[in-house]
């Protein structure tokens, strides 16, 4: 018997492998193909709004995904950079083959961590717990706590025009026998749709009829470990085109053929990654869409035609890529399609990621009703985590809304489950402004060195930076520029009047345009990128900053209020008919939890608030 089997190698089990035995648990992780590990089956990238503060907060925390992106970048991209710090993330062009060879290394060489090729038909369990896997081949394997990161395997079904072939992604095996042990066990499936588009032979596109997308002049990575990226020099482009009239007209023209309008399709599709088929239904008004062309590999002549995901027919297909401006001469490697498979109600696992079903069984990424590899990674890192947690006597971790993207995520998925591929977005973070890309070590190293992911040497840079951070404020603020100061010059040079009165070093940052780069000119030190950035943003959005933390403090105050385990929502006076029923499926374990609840309202919160003080 091992500790802990993690059964699929994508980026969630991958994540959960590593963190599993980096903290000292003998892991065995099951997959189909050691060559498919960390695979990306559809975008050859990383990052983007809100999934790029993911990849730095499971960087925070100790985990793998964001070195390995780093390393394998063939560009790098901020977005966002001329809105406000909540919405600035990163996004980076990944070379596919040479990031999957990165993570399949670091698995396979991993200390504690035993890698099988072998596909899982059955989880075992005894008295309501996970005690290990069956193998298709009758083979029983045990351990004292499994981790299911399934992603699209699970009941795979591959979707084009009208026909439908069992299949997992590109066309790898896939399993029905494991969800039928699921269901068997009292957890509940559901079917999802995600999709894919077309890959092109890059030499066949005529790109002088797109626009150029080049990544960002100057160092920016998702790693605090990250020393050196690709020069701007070395970076691929990605470009820009759009559908035209005859493309609208095509697809149009040829819905019924879509595995979507066909009656084909069971499960519910992303609503924001939707297929092309989709987006001109339900934007029906706009004339063109953006279709990014992006480069796969170094080493491969094929470049993804990103947002232009469908399951058209084979030969529809090739008439709508050729009616893309660059597009008419190209030469289509691979076709789209559209994938269903099974995934379980989230509603269905604690906020630890632990199902309420089955004892001792952790699930994460699609399994749990996500998309993407970000989302998949961090539900993988956080279930690993809790499993050791778990196996070694300890409260789970679980990560506030006002600390982590990874505590919205997670947060929203057991409290208000969902019916389609969730996806991460900045407007699902209430307290964005303090979810910043530029903070995440400061929101998490302290947590990832706590649990033991972050090594000794990497906490103590960070703990150097805070105080580089205190000192450079405390110096703002000490320092005063009179009207004879040399910082004058700097002000009318960027439109000021020259000081009338003595100022604060502190309160001039404040003033839009005025960089603090600059200023530590005239204050005569000088400090690194990432903590002129933090100070910058700290002061120039002190106001709002305040703000954010006073409300989540108001909510957190909540979150310490616990609910009892044995609490019957049916013999609480005074609650609603769907409030009794959310609370008794979801069983919060506080009073913030259950606030945040789909269905629960406030005046359900202050008939609980009345039953805590009366019990």
């Amino acid at each position: 018997m091992v500790d802990i089997i993690v059964v699929g190698g994508g980026h969630a089990g991958v994540e959960a492998a590593l963190a599993s035995a980096r903290m000292q648990k003998e892991t065995i992780l099951f997959t189909l193909s050691k060559e498919n590990i960390a695979k990306m089956p559809c975008n050859p990238s990383v990052g983007g709004p809100a999934k790029g503060i993911v990849v730095r907060e499971i960087d925070a925390l100790g985990g793998e995904m964001g070195k390995a992106a780093d390393a394998t970048a063939i560009q790098f991209k901020m977005l966002n950079t001329n809105k406000g710090p909540g919405v600035r993330c990163l996004r980076v062009q990944s070379d596919k083959l040479a990031y999957g060879r990165y993570m399949q290394d670091k698995v396979l060489h991993q200390k504690h961590l035993t890698v099988r090729e072998a596909m899982i038909e059955t989880l075992l369990t005894k008295d309501g717990k996970a005690i290990g896997v069956k193998l298709a081949d009758g083979e029983e394997v045990y351990a004292k706590v499994v981790i299911l990161t399934t992603g699209t395997y699970m009941s795979g079904k591959i979707l084009l025009g009208h026909s439908a072939t069992p299949s997992g992604p590109d066309q790898e095996p896939t399993t029905n026998a494991l969800s039928q042990s699921l269901r068997d066990l009292g957890l509940q499936t559901f079917r999802l749709k995600t999709g894919t588009p077309a890959r092109v032979k890059t030499n066949s596109i005529d790109f002088t009829k797109t626009e150029p997308q080049p990544g960002t002049d100057g160092f920016v990575a998702f790693s605090y470990d990250t020393k050196k990226i690709l020069d701007l020099d070395k970076q691929v482009l990605c470009y820009l085109t759009y559908t035209s009239p005859s493309t609208h007209e095509i697809i149009n023209g040829n819905l019924k053929e879509s595995a979507m309008y066909s009656g084909l399709v069971e499960g519910v599709g992303p609503r924001y990654c939707p297929s092309i088929e989709d987006k001109l239904v339900r934007f029906h008004d706009k004339e063109r869409h953006q279709i990014f062309l992006e480069p796969e590999s170094l080493e491969l002549d094929t470049t993804y035609v990103q947002g232009f995901s469908t399951s058209m027919p084979e030969h529809i297909q090739d008439l709508m890529i050729h009616s893309l401006p660059g597009l008419e001469d190209a030469i289509i490697d691979k076709y789209g399609y559209a994938i269903e498979y099974d995934a379980i109600d989230p509603l269905q696992m604690k906020v630890s990621l632990e199902s309420k079903i089955v004892e001792n069984l952790f699930t994460a990424g699609q399994i749990n009703g996500t998309s993407g590899y970000e989302e998949a990674a961090g539900q993988g890192l956080m279930a690993a985590i809790n499993a050791v947690r778990k196996l070694d006597g300890k409260e789970p971790f679980v990560l506030r809304r006002d600390e982590a993207y990874l505590g919205v995520l997670i947060d929203d998925l057991a409290n208000k489950g969902t019916k389609e591929p969730y996806r991460l977005l900045t407007s699902r973070a209430e307290y964005r402004l303090l979810l910043r890309h530029d903070n995440a070590d400061t929101r998490l190293s302290g947590y990832g060195h706590e649990i033991g992911l972050l090594p000794r040497d990497r906490y103590e840079r960070f703990i150097l930076k805070q105080q580089h951070i205190v000192e450079l404020k405390q110096l703002l603020e000490e320092t005063r520029f009179t009207p004879k100061s040399e910082v004058n010059t700097y002000l009318v040079e960027i439109g000021y009047d020259a000081l009338h009165d003595g100022t604060s070093a502190y309160d001039l940052l404040k003033r839009p345009k005025v960089e603090l780069a600059r200023l530590c000119e005239y204050l005569g030190v000088s400090y690194t990128p990432d903590v002129l950035e933090a100070v910058e943003i700290e002061v120039k959005y002190e106001g709002y900053i305040v703000k954010a933390k006073k409300e989540a403090e108001r909510m957190l105050s909540m979150d310490k209020l616990k609910l009892p385990v044995d609490i019957d929502y049916q013999h609480v006076d005074n609650l609603s008919l769907e409030a009794r029923q959310k609370l008794d499926q979801v069983k919060p374990i506080t009073v913030g939890q259950a606030s945040r609840i789909s269905g629960v309202n406030p005046a359900d919160i202050a008939v609980l608030m009345i039953y805590l003080k009366k019990k």
